[in-house]
């Protein structure tokens, strides 16, 4: 790590204030995601305490995004129809001030989902998540992994989401063993997870989802979008850790984080944490 990062304890108190506010005030949350993770995404969001709505029909999904808290725009099975309703709950979140994140799932490596992605960065997303790869070659910087798999590591795709990040305003959080979350100009690392999360289907893409349920909490707490998508980040690896402590493989693991996920509280955010902050 870097010698202008520093231990935080103040990401984990984030962490642990807007879980509270998930929980308390349920955030809308609109997700439009792909086909083999709804349902997995949609529990997610519930067991950590936010309201999930998978509204991904044209003539819909621009309305909802206009009342939703956050949402969530996921590439992994980017339909026509799903393409034209993602463009549109944009366009409906931009006008009427929703934060949204954008998961550009496999792009890069696949031409249709790598040409929407680009399209999608015009139009400002609050926050954009992906592994090392993904960033990449949404950045221009590199031709994508082999589909939603990263060949690369968060520090090789620092410069990359530090680009999109002055390009956009987005928060750029880079997934791996270390994540690695930027505005552009400040820096936060979180160390905690577990390497079963890489084993279950919707994994990443659930993180996403709550990313934007934490956005959508953090209006009302006035904290910024990289302290929100940070607190997201690092309670749902800690529930990851919790998961992977009592589970016997990648099958019972998707069911523990469930519950890790409705379990896990400031307490043990707090407890588990190993993040740093600092500037780029």
């Amino acid at each position: 790590m870097s010698d202008r990062l520093r231990p935080s304890t103040r990401i984990p108190a984030v962490a642990g204030e807007l879980l509270q506010g998930v929980r308390g005030t349920p955030p809308l949350t609109h997700c439009i995601t792909n086909a083999v993770v709804t349902g997995f995404t949609a529990n997610a969001l519930l067991a950590v305490g936010a309201a999930p709505a998978m509204v991904d029909i044209v003539g819909e999904a621009g309305m909802f995004a206009r009342i939703a808290s956050g949402l969530v725009v996921n590439l992994g099975t980017p339909t026509p129809e799903q393409r034209a309703a993602i463009l549109e709950a944009v366009r409906g979140a931009d006008a009427a001030g929703t934060p949204w994140v954008l998961d550009p799932v496999a792009v890069g490596a696949l031409p249709v989902r790598t040409a929407l992605a680009s399209e999608l960065l015009a139009h400002r997303p609050t926050a954009v998540r992906g592994n090392p790869s993904e960033i990449l070659a949404l950045a221009g910087d590199g031709a994508g992994g082999r589909g939603v798999d990263a060949v690369d590591t968060p520090d090789a795709a620092a410069d990359a989401a530090r680009s999109i990040a002055a390009r956009t305003g987005a928060v750029v959080a880079v997934s791996g063993p270390v994540d690695l979350l930027t505005d552009g100009e400040r820096v936060i690392r979180i160390a905690n997870g577990d390497a079963l999360l890489t084993r279950v289907t919707g994994g990443g893409c659930a993180l996403g989802a709550v990313m934007a349920a934490f956005l959508g909490a953090s209006r009302a707490k006035d904290v910024d979008a990289l302290d929100a998508v940070a607190a997201a980040a690092l309670v749902y690896t800690v529930a990851a850790e919790r998961a992977a402590a009592v589970a016997g493989g990648p099958g019972s693991f998707a069911v523990a984080l469930l519950d890790a996920l409705d379990a896990v509280g400031a307490d043990d955010v707090a407890a588990r944490a190993r993040t740093d902050e600092g500037m780029l």
